[in-house]
């Protein structure tokens, strides 16, 4: 079992950088591939990036590749994602997640679906 707890969102001017932290309960953290999502109003939550269980492979969706890195710290139980260049619309909630299939990441671990620990989501506004 592991439980999930999102911080750092807010509001941000266009431009501008946030830094998300996710911070996980249970011993077996390093056993999980780990995930950010995100769910704008009126639309589907949607992948935005996921590390594998010892933080060496990371994956992106185009739109945010080259201003968003995640990252974790299995001593710390503790995954991050930094957020820079943020754009309008980067505006959503943004969820961890964890996947305890593999630890790793495929195609699986890129959809909601891969998925079977959920936080409670954070904020985040970007404006003009």
């Amino acid at each position: 079992q592991v439980q999930l707890v999102e911080s750092g969102g807010g509001l941000v001017q266009a431009g501008g950088s946030l830094r998300l932290s996710c911070a996980a309960s249970g011993r077996t953290f390093s056993n999980y591939a780990m995930g950010w999502f995100r769910q704008a109003p009126g639309k589907e939550r949607e992948f935005v990036a996921a590390v594998n269980w010892s933080g060496g492979h990371t994956y992106y969706t185009d739109s945010v590749k080259g201003r968003f890195t995640i990252s974790r710290d299995n001593a710390k139980n503790t995954m991050l994602l930094q957020m820079n260049s943020l754009k309008l619309e980067d505006t959503a909630v943004y969820y961890c997640a964890a996947s305890s299939r593999s630890g790793g990441v495929s195609n699986y671990e890129l959809r909601t679906i891969g998925y079977n620990y959920w936080g409670q989501g954070t904020q985040v506004t970007v404006s003009s």
